[in-house]
């Protein structure tokens, strides 16, 4: 990660300037398990007519400082973002992390330590594959070791690369998925932890694409943790979800957010700026904010 000055410096400039305009929310990219580098989205986001951004990479910043150097000089404005690994009622819940200090001691150190559990679980399944004959090539494995946050997804990629299977689908189903013979359970914070690191950052936390276990009574916990947003916009979501979504999140007093959650070019649905929240929606996420 680049040095805590000049990424408070970057992340200051990153925030000059409230947005006017869509803002897409969720993104990901090489830094993570993406396949665009951090500029590349930049450039997509200002292709696309997008005012703001967030690249929203699973449990690291690695890629916020070449993104506001690629926003320099443009009307594209950086919002900081994460997504962060938590637990919640025994089940995995993604939180997504907004407008904080992005050199905040306490959150950086626990999101460098997700990032180590995660190249240590990249390289325990990576083992793993041996033991049912698939070795995969060092040339290709090298790339991997400058990779900030790793994941399933990127042994999957492997694998296809290795002609031991036809898609990242594929893969999944034969080796990779929730309990499969080669998968590693991914370290996770619990959520009243990752929500109070990134309040405590000044920042506000939402629930990432929630699914049906969505209710009043976890919605109603979560606040009372400090959850400050519902993702409501997103991928797959059908209208009707999405007016449940925000009729929830009117009762909880939560803002709204959203986004495309891009990987990559590989789904259309999901490419930069598919899915947006408007000017309003990002000014009253943005209000909640404390740093």
């Amino acid at each position: 990660m680049p040095a805590r000055q000049p990424f408070t410096a970057l992340c200051r400039a990153a925030a000059q300037g409230p947005a006017c305009g869509r803002a897409d929310l969720h993104l990901h990219s090489t830094c993570s398990d993406g396949a665009y580098r951090p500029a590349q989205v930049v450039d997509l986001a200002r292709r696309s007519g997008l005012a703001a951004i967030s690249l929203t990479d699973h449990d690291t910043l690695a890629s916020l400082a070449e993104a506001v150097n690629a926003a320099a000089g443009t009307s594209t404005e950086i919002v900081t973002g994460v997504e962060i690994s938590a637990e919640f009622r025994g089940r995995e819940l993604h939180l997504l992390g907004y407008f904080f200090r992005a050199d905040d001691g306490p959150l950086r150190s626990a999101l460098e330590r997700l990032v180590k559990e995660r190249q240590q679980r990249f390289w325990e399944m990576v083992d793993r594959l041996k033991h049912y004959g698939v070795a995969l090539a060092d040339r290709d494995l090298r790339p991997y070791a400058r990779v900030q946050a790793l994941g399933r997804r990127h042994v999957a990629e492997l694998l296809v690369r290795a002609r031991q299977a036809g898609s990242v689908r594929q893969a999944f189903t034969r080796y990779l998925h929730d309990g499969g013979r080669v998968a590693v359970p991914k370290a996770r914070l619990p959520v009243a932890e990752a929500i109070a690191l990134v309040r405590g950052a000044g920042g506000v936390a939402a629930w990432a694409h929630p699914s049906y276990d969505c209710t009043k009574e976890s919605l109603a916990e979560l606040c009372g943790l400090g959850l400050g947003a519902l993702e409501v916009v997103y991928p797959g979501f059908r209208a009707g979800r999405i007016q449940e979504l925000r009729s929830l999140a009117t009762q909880f007093g939560l803002a709204v957010t959203g986004g495309s959650d891009c990987h990559g070019p590989d789904q259309l649905r999901r490419t930069v700026g598919a899915c947006s929240i408007s000017t309003q929606e990002l000014v009253s996420l943005r209000q909640l904010a404390r740093c």
